[in-house]
């Protein structure tokens, strides 16, 4: 009888020690966060990506891990969004233009024309403005981190060379899933066609659409060129990234947890803007030795657009709200005056 006992005593003992193993094994196993992008692994996304998730594990000293997934493999920017919402995944990085029907702030990055060059995207995205767009994602169940830099934005197509905006008539353009480039693109002659980035380099190939518009760095790294014959310099949109975190997963990490992403983002974003930047400036030379036909748009051309898109800022500024677009105004014409 006193056999048994010892026996039980120990075999009791024996599971304690086996529950602590695991408990401690379970606090020291690296928290895992998915984070998804669109583009392929070798694009300045790719590259931004990889710089964040060894800031990640070097700041959480390994207790935090980031699975960075490319070209679209957890789905286009509109998925992963509602993954997020959803709690179903953890971050991502995508355009501020696929969340204009989630957060209709967004849709000021949408307006054409409106930024200029990247000092005043720089201060206008990390500025108060940009803050307080950001801020609105909370109440949708996203966080919002840093804006990454896409680049401005520029037209390529398959028929004919856009010297003048006659030359968009009844071309048909893929734009973004948003109502301010498909009333942008309407109104300039365009026939304008949403779909996910996901599915273009396919449509482009198989003549569904004749044209698209992306900076230079997303044309080369998709190799858009491959199935594009022109390319018109429009520079008619800056184009920000958002990296975005589920607010249902934020909001069950620790303060410390939180300022690690934090930080790693803000280190990513200044990577991310210096290496499209350097991109840029070298990517419409490599175009052009691939073999596509570029033109630059005249200033006569561009303020006839801007011209032409006058109803179409109007419904902006109401979309976005007229406070939130005079703001905007503002503080553009503060930057441009202190030059």
């Amino acid at each position: 009888m006193k056999f048994i006992r010892r026996t039980l005593i120990a075999a009791a003992s024996m599971a304690l020690l086996s529950a602590s193993f695991s408990a401690l094994a379970q606090d020291i196993k690296p928290r895992l966060i998915r984070f998804g992008y669109g583009l392929n692994e070798q694009s300045n996304q790719g590259r931004a990506a990889k710089v964040f998730a060894e800031a990640v594990e070097k700041a959480s000293g390994g207790k935090m891990k980031v699975r960075a997934i490319g070209a679209a493999a957890l789905g286009p920017d509109t998925q992963m969004q509602q993954a997020l919402i959803g709690g179903a995944q953890e971050m991502m990085v995508g355009s501020t233009a696929t969340l204009v029907g989630i957060t209709k702030e967004m849709a000021l990055w949408d307006t054409p024309f409106l930024i200029s060059n990247t000092k005043e995207a720089d201060i206008m995205l990390d500025g108060p403005i940009g803050d307080k767009i950001r801020a609105k994602l909370q109440d949708k169940g996203l966080v919002g981190l840093v804006y990454w830099e896409n680049g401005f934005r520029n037209l390529t197509n398959s028929k004919r060379a856009i010297t003048k905006m006659e030359d968009m008539d009844g071309i048909k353009l893929r734009v973004m899933q948003n109502n301010v480039f498909l009333n942008s693109f309407q109104t300039l002659g365009a026939n304008a066609i949403p779909m996910a980035f996901s599915e273009l380099f396919s449509a482009l190939e198989t003549k569904t659409v004749d044209g698209q518009e992306n900076p230079f760095n997303t044309i080369l790294s998709s190799k858009f060129y491959e199935v594009q014959k022109y390319m018109t310099v429009t520079n008619h949109v800056y184009s920000p990234w958002i990296v975005l975190v589920s607010k249902k997963w934020w909001d069950q990490l620790s303060k410390d947890e939180q300022k690690v992403l934090a930080d790693a983002a803000k280190a990513s974003r200044d990577f991310e803007r210096k290496d499209t930047r350097d991109e840029a400036s070298k990517a419409m030379a490599d175009l052009k030795a691939k073999g596509m036909q570029i033109n630059e748009l005249s200033p006569a051309e561009s303020a006839r657009m801007r011209d032409k898109l006058t109803k179409v800022y109007a419904l902006i500024g109401t979309d976005v709200g007229m406070d939130l677009w005079n703001e905007a105004q503002k503080e553009l014409g503060r930057i441009r005056a202190s030059k």
